[in-house]
């Protein structure tokens, strides 16, 4: 058991998604609005309904992932829905608007956990916010499973908290094993955002690459920067006269992209890898051919030939107009697995439901999903770079 108690914009991509319905991005997508509506409101209502709430960033810069987990977490309910729902009973999902703020994210919890009708929470997107809506569930005992969530002490916050994602760590293992075994490069720099996040996992990343134990292979620069600035010439400057051969960007595509342009503005044969929460659509868009031959570690991939991912995607397809990314895909996981513990406890009883969360392995889309002793999954990755303006499979 589980213990412990712990901005390029796209504002207008955002607001046209939620108007019209397409918004999302990923591994292939601008996905769809059609679930996300005025928050803490859902598209169905009534009583004798089981509801999930889906807590993140519904507006704003990062307003993708708070959408594509609301799609998602909607799609995997219709399926449920239209056989039966869960114990007799609807699945409604019920969105909430955190802006990705600490601050709102303390509402949305407060407001969540005020409602007493909330079985579960989907959500929320950023390490950092998680962590400050956290022990607000833990504390009310409401269940809350990220999809996102990859800072090593969210979990730790309590029993109930549980991510469907791997640990920065693993994660950034996969990136430097990307640039040093497949890319093979050897003189790492390091761009990484202002954020809790960012300065955990460059931190990390420095730790992985001493423990290589190959004195030919370093960190030869590291530059922080400011997420959302228009210029990271200064930064990129520095990474160069440093002799960096490859740079790992420890941010979102809204980091990613900028500096692929203007990097390779400076030096056209930068090679750069990124993490998975920056493999979207919105990169391509955004970045066009600079972004050609980025690479990223993903635990999900929109062109795989699984059965069970193909009938997922070309749904998601037919629902959303794109596909679906992989935290979307985390996102759409995590609800099965919630309510498939439901089903499997015969109750909403959220300590019962804990348990069961506890016992299950679940055969998502995303892989096997077996929750730890810490709330905490392991899972393995597919390399995937982009060709010809779309995500491919690295040989």
């Amino acid at each position: 058991m589980k213990k412990g108690f712990i901005r390029y914009s796209l504002a207008m991509m955002a607001l046209a998604g939620l108007l019209s319905g397409c918004a999302q991005g990923n591994g292939q997508s601008t996905e769809g609005t059609s679930a996300a509506k005025t928050e803490g409101t859902s598209s169905k209502g009534g009583e004798g309904t089981v509801k999930i709430a889906v807590a993140g960033p519904m507006t704003g810069d990062n307003s993708e992932y708070g959408i594509g987990f609301t799609n998602a977490a909607k799609l995997m309910a219709d399926q449920w829905n239209a056989q039966g729902g869960v114990l007799g009973k609807q699945i409604e999902i019920v969105p909430y608007d955190d802006k990705n703020t600490s601050e709102e994210a303390t509402t949305i919890a407060q407001k969540i956990v005020s409602d007493g009708d909330i079985s579960g929470v989907i959500g929320h997107f950023s390490s950092g916010v998680c962590m400050t809506a956290a022990p607000i569930y833990q504390e009310n005992k409401i269940i809350e499973i990220s999809p996102s969530a990859s800072h090593p002490d969210y979990s730790k916050i309590g029993n109930y908290i549980f991510r469907n994602n791997t640990v920065i760590s693993k994660e950034g293992a996969a990136s430097v094993d990307i640039a040093v075994h497949d890319l093979k490069k050897k003189n790492i720099g390091i761009i990484s955002i202002m954020t809790d996040w960012g300065t955990n996992t460059s931190g990390i990343i420095k730790d992985l690459v001493t423990g290589l134990n190959d004195p030919n292979v370093k960190v030869v620069a590291h530059e922080e920067v400011m997420e959302g600035s228009d210029d990271y010439t200064p930064a990129i400057t520095k990474l160069k006269e440093a002799g960096a051969d490859v740079v790992i960007c420890c941010g979102m595509y809204n980091l990613v992209a900028p500096v692929a342009k203007q990097y390779k503005n400076i030096d056209p044969d930068i090679a750069i890898v990124g993490f998975s929460n920056a493999y979207s659509q919105q990169l391509i868009q955004l970045g066009g051919e600079a972004v050609e031959d980025v690479c990223f570690p993903v635990i999900f991939f929109s062109e795989s030939d699984d059965a069970d991912v193909k009938a997922y995607v070309d749904e998601y397809k037919k629902v959303y107009g794109n596909s679906p990314s992989a935290l979307t895909s985390q996102a759409y996981d995590s609800v099965g697995i919630l309510l498939t513990a439901m089903k499997e406890a015969g109750t909403t009883d959220s300590e019962k439901v804990r348990d069961k969360l506890n016992e299950i392995t679940y055969k998502g889309v995303t892989g096997n999903i077996k929750f730890d002793e810490q709330g905490d999954v392991d899972k393995q990755f597919n390399k995937v770079t982009i060709k010809d303006g779309k995500f491919v499979k690295m040989n």
